[in-house]
């Protein structure tokens, strides 16, 4: 029964309640003999009822009181009083650890420092022969003056049906309070002995301290289930995710000690808190000298120095990584630190990279960020760390891409979602900032602004790293010299000035700028229409495969002397004007060619290959002509960083170039009678729709102009209909149609704020089937044409994209999220009625699915039983981030 304020228990006079739970009442008082704040507990009935449990806690609370240490709450008294038995405790003010975590994880300082007063605690209570037996975050308190340990040996109590068994955490030297085979204490910090019902010794609280450290690294429960059974079969057979793939920035130091505290038996563990708390104090102490050492000097250092300090921070650097990057780097713990040193590591199993270019090391060079995409075709941002054996993945990152770090290295700003956003590396949710439709680079300065591409076609932003910014424009495209985009900028080191790259379908004004934050000035350094980076004194630049480093005076804004080859065969995506490497002033990471390459190849409709045509190639959204005779296909120009439209013949096997403009030619859509095919290009500054007939020496024709990006989604089977999308800020992707007659003024067909993609006409042209990411994963969805008011049906169940129609309409075919092309049988008998979609055979595809995956990458025979795949030549084990250490060394050869 609650008390009332003004209750008198003895000299203590109740003042208010503090808070309740299954074992008592907690209430502030004070203490009227010595004038002080205490904190008293009630306890619950069915202990006071039984005299011989009451006598051994009161043996007990004596042993308890007379443990005396700045970092466990005190037991100043007991009473009884009316049928009432209660505790007078230290009254702490603070914050429950347990709500604390709520938070998220706790700087790793303040794990280091609560781990080592937790650990002195408990110390201090082995000596005198108490165990704690419930060691959980709820029963410590966070004060001014560092952790305090609560409930120590009194915070649970059971009873059995037969006899009240004290639950109590430790064991008195008179008599145990518990009996052989009893479960007690809160199961989520138990050792595997005491699940067994086993007696419990110091290295029981060891275990249990083990699980604190990692909750307070992580902000993650060390063992996971959904019932209590699986819950305890998770903390008696498996192991926890390392921290530092959960806090890529934790002491690697820390995971060896945290490793030892969880073995599952007690002689493998710590033997001793004090053993602990040692340890714990050592990574502190280390943990602060690399971070004085790390300090910036003011005034000039002479170049020989700087080396001489790049060379001596990389030393602590891997002596700080410890055992774990022992382990994994051992090639770079024995090679001289100033050896040129290669490495590499493969991305995580079942994954790809999700785009050239979607990798990104940390300023500080602990740690390389990529975007990945799964067979299921989900794509999110991973991070590894360099003394780790495993990557983390990043929640709430969906469809993340093209990601860069803050200058500190505790921030990655990233693309996902028509938004920019940013994510912590020691946790928490992505943020995000502003909108970004088409996001191509960004990065970010020291004051937390942030200069980026917030779209495919456009010019640069610049905004603030804070949640919900408003960007202002940078630079706007200059449409008289046939600039379509402005993208990847890099700040150089006075933060003033940045790089970026301009494309252009003219070679005169394409190149990488140099710009100044608030003025419209720009200089071209140089031709390359390339992704740039300026690191000590170079610029870093890939020209065809080549990796290349140019020397670069940031004062002139010039280039002063020859290019050095650092590495050859690099990927990359001349679309995209990038290629997958990135560099600090230690480490080039990188990717070999190879994650674009795809082969077209014939699968029946059980995914068996029947033949392949052609050789290996980038090949962009390869669509199968309604003849079946031909194949149209975007193909990169290496030198000009475009693409052009190539006819791929089906029968002989045979390549030939249809369009040759040094902008960017694709996403080629084939009329009726396979005679002409319409495609989108840049070349005027804008992405266009044009028209080619094939034969002689037909020129292209422009068929819609407009400011905003387009992509080409089908040509109707009478040949009155062109459909494609539109990308704006404001609705995401809508789709819009282009009639082939009258006027030829398009007509919006579906706009909302959700993103609608992948659209194809029924052959019939009375349907639209499409995908729209309205319930939060794109699906694939059917309504009437052309007034889009009429029936809508859902067709997908499982996630959906790249829709297609079986010519005589008795299917539809799709790509579902997990990858495998599925096959929905129709009805019309009533309308359009979907049968039950049936998996066919998984693919082998490149890209993720969505409007911004930009591929179709299959195509059907009108029967519907061959297709025609563009599968990846290449598996993603083939392809690992490889890593280049000390690469400056290759300037001097």
């Amino acid at each position: 029964m609650a008390l009332a304020t003004g209750t008198k228990l003895g000299p203590y006079e109740v003042l208010s309640a503090i808070g309740a739970g299954g074992m008592g009442e907690v209430y502030r008082a004070k203490d009227t003999r010595l004038d002080r704040i205490v904190a008293i507990k009630v306890l619950p009935a069915h202990l006071s009822a039984n005299e011989e449990l009451k006598q051994r806690f009161e043996r007990e609370a004596k042993t308890i009181s007379s443990l005396s240490h700045p970092h466990i709450c005190a037991l100043y008294d007991i009473g009884h009083q009316n049928g009432t038995d209660f505790l007078v405790m230290e009254y702490l003010e603070g914050e429950p650890l347990v709500r604390r975590l709520e938070k998220g994880p706790l700087p790793t300082e303040q794990t280091l420092r609560y781990g080592v007063e937790i650990a002195e605690a408990l110390d201090k209570a082995h000596r005198q022969g108490i165990v704690h037996r419930d060691l959980k975050p709820g029963n410590i308190m966070i004060t001014k003056s560092g952790a305090k340990l609560l409930d120590f040996g009194l915070a649970k109590y059971q009873a059995s049906a037969a006899q009240a068994i004290s639950a109590s955490t430790f064991e008195t030297r008179d008599r145990p309070l518990t009996e052989e085979g009893m479960v007690l204490g809160t199961v989520q910090y138990m050792a595997p002995e005491q699940l067994d019902g086993k007696d419990a010794d110091e290295r029981t609280d060891i275990f249990a301290l083990g699980e604190l450290l990692y909750e307070m690294s992580t902000g993650q429960k060390t063992f996971k289930g959904n019932s209590k059974a699986q819950l305890i079969s998770a903390i008696l057979a498996t192991q926890p995710p390392p921290i530092t793939t959960i806090a890529p920035l934790s002491p690697p130091a820390l995971e060896h000690v945290v490793t030892k505290c969880l073995a599952k038996e007690p002689d493998d563990r710590w033997q001793s808190a004090h053993d602990v708390a040692s340890e714990l104090k050592w990574i502190s102490e280390q943990t602060s000298q690399s971070r004085m050492f790390a300090q910036p000097t003011k005034g000039r250092m002479k170049p020989a120095s700087i080396a001489w300090m790049v060379a001596s921070l990389f030393l602590l650097s891997a002596i700080a990584l410890g055992i774990a990057a022992y382990h994994y780097f051992r090639q770079v713990q024995s090679a001289p630190t100033q050896e040129l040193t290669e490495l590499s590591f493969a991305l995580p199993a079942g994954t790809t990279l999700a785009a050239p270019g979607c990798i990104a090391l940390s300023p500080n060079g602990r740690m390389v960020a990529f975007s990945a995409i799964t067979k299921k075709g989900d794509t999110s941002l991973w991070i590894r760390s360099l003394g780790s054996k495993s990557p983390h993945e990043f929640s709430s990152t969906a469809d993340a891409g093209y990601p860069f770090w803050s200058p500190d290295s505790k921030s990655i700003g990233f693309f996902a979602q028509g938004k920019l956003k940013k994510i912590d590396v020691s946790g928490g949710p992505a943020l995000t900032i502003c909108d970004a439709p088409g996001g191509r680079g960004g990065t970010w300065r020291a004051d937390g602004k942030i200069l980026f591409s917030p779209n495919i076609t456009g010019g640069l932003s610049i905004v603030s790293a804070g949640e919900s910014g408003s960007p202002e424009t940078v630079t706007t495209l200059d449409l008289s010299h046939q600039e379509n985009s402005h993208r990847w900028p890099t700040f150089l080191p006075d933060g003033k000035h940045y790089l970026y790259t301009i494309r252009s379908a003219t070679p005169e004004s394409r190149g990488i700028y140099v710009g100044e934050i608030g003025s419209k000035e720009k200089r071209r350094i140089l031709p390359d229409q390339a992704r740039v980076e300026y690191v000590n004194g170079n610029l870093v630049i890939f020209r065809e495969r080549n990796m290349l480093a140019l020397p670069f005076d940031p004062a002139r804004m010039q280039i002063v002397g020859e290019p050095t080859v650092l590495t050859e065969d690099v990927d990359l995506d001349p679309g995209l004007s990038t290629a997958t490497y990135s560099v600090n002033s230690n480490t080039l990471a990188y990717m070999n060619s190879g994650s674009l390459d795809s082969i077209l190849t014939w699968v029946d409709r059980s995914g068996r290959v029947q033949g392949t045509v052609g050789s290996s190639a980038i090949y962009f959204q390869p669509i199968m002509s309604p003849d079946e005779k031909k194949v149209a296909v975007g193909i990169p120009d290496i030198a000009t960083g475009g693409y052009d439209v190539w006819i791929m013949d089906l029968i002989r096997g045979t390549l030939s170039r249809s369009t040759s403009n040094p902008a960017s030619d694709v996403g080629a859509v084939w009329n009726p009678d396979s005679s002409a095919y319409a495609f989108t290009s840049n070349r005027s500054g804008n992405t266009d729709l044009y028209v080619k007939t094939l034969g002689g020496s037909a020129e292209e024709k422009l068929l819609l102009h407009n400011d905003n990006y387009k992509k080409l989604n089908d040509w109707s089977s009478d040949g009155r209909y062109i459909l494609y999308q539109e990308i704006v800020a404001t609705t995401n992707s809508d789709l819009w149609v282009l009639p082939m007659f009258g006027d030829r003024k398009p007509f919006p067909y579906l706009q909302s704020t959700f993103s609608e993609s992948s659209a194809q006409f029924s052959p019939d042209v009375k349907w639209i089937a499409y995908s729209s990411d309205e319930t939060g994963r794109f699906e694939i969805y059917v309504q009437s044409f052309p007034i889009s008011t009429g029936t809508k049906r859902q067709v997908s169940t499982a996630g959906g994209d790249q829709v297609i129609w079986r010519r005589d309409q008795k299917e539809l075919f799709y790509l579902a999220a997990d990858g495998k092309l599925m096959a929905v049988p129709l009805s019309f008998a009533n309308g359009f009625e979907p049968g039950v979609p049936v998996a066919l055979f998984q693919t082998n595809f490149s890209y993720n699915t969505g409007s911004n995956g930009e591929r179709q990458q299959y195509s059907v025979t009108a029967d519907g039983q061959r297709f025609l795949l563009s599968n990846l030549a290449k598996q993603s084990s083939e392809t690992p981030i490889n890593l280049i250490l000390n690469w400056p060394l290759l300037l001097k050869k």
